[in-house]
């Protein structure tokens, strides 16, 4: 099997297990790549964005861990105002580790239950 074809059997695995679980609640979806991390606060009845943050918006240079939580906490911070406070966690087809926990977690401790 090759490398893509596990990726996006994994990001359908998710998806689908996302739909299963509490259909009313929004998306936190994220996506990393080699530089950077984002997030968006998606509304599951329309699709649209209701938050988003980027880690292109930080101009200091610090480890991705660092970013990953800073990024966490300011999406966290985001949907708090947005009087969202209960999500369901999309992580698409990242293994939940590293960058993608930190992350998450730094998100939990601001606020966001998921």
């Amino acid at each position: 099997m090759k490398k893509l074809d596990k990726i996006q059997r994994r990001k359908t695995r998710v998806r689908m297990k996302l739909k299963k679980v509490s259909p009313g609640l929004p998306r936190l979806s994220i996506n990393k790549s080699n530089k950077h991390i984002s997030a968006q606060l998606i509304s599951s009845k329309t699709g649209d964005v209701i938050a988003s943050y980027h880690s292109q918006v930080i101009k200091e240079k610090m480890p991705k861990l660092k970013l990953a939580k800073l990024v966490g906490e300011k999406i966290a911070k985001m949907s708090l105002k947005k009087k969202v406070t209960k999500v369901k966690f999309d992580r698409g087809s990242f293994i939940y580790h590293g960058c993608v926990k930190a992350f998450a977690d730094a998100a939990r401790k601001a606020g966001l239950n998921f």
